[in-house]
């Protein structure tokens, strides 16, 4: 019965110990807005065709007059609104906010008149508290 005893708490405290250094090494529980969300596609083309992209590249010639962000988010927890946030260089072009619908798969884009402003371009992903999500990056040449 002592053994017993022993082996319980010498088991509750590696449990302890295990969720304490888990949280201290950044494996922190998601942010409620993200929780269970999962970003299946983040993708820039030239144009979205029958629910798909078309086009996807990371490079486009200065000559593309309009460029489309397609994303494909799953397992979506609730009905949440997300912003799709156009950067070039380090300055803020254009932001979109879209819904994403409660359920196994929602798919929606944002599109952006690229004005011939060459250079580095990155479309983020935001919840609704404008934390980031995920991003993707291309280049105009």
């Amino acid at each position: 019965m002592k053994n017993h005893k022993m082996m319980t708490l010498i088991l509750l405290m590696v449990l302890v110990t295990w969720g304490t250094l888990s949280s201290a090494y950044g494996q922190e529980k998601p942010k409620p807005e993200q929780a269970g969300i999962t970003i299946a596609r983040l993708v820039v083309g030239t144009g979205v065709e029958k629910g798909e992209p078309v086009g996807v590249a990371d490079k486009f010639p200065a000559t593309q007059e309009k460029v489309y962000c397609f994303l494909e988010a799953k397992n979506i927890p609730k009905d949440m609104d997300i912003s799709f946030v156009w950067i070039h260089g380090q300055k803020e072009q254009l932001k979109t906010s879209l819904p994403l619908k409660m359920g196994s798969k929602w798919r929606t884009y944002a599109d952006k008149n690229l004005r011939g402003l060459k250079g580095d371009w990155k479309v983020e992903i935001k919840d609704a508290n404008g934390n980031l999500i995920k991003d993707v990056q291309f280049k105009v040449e």
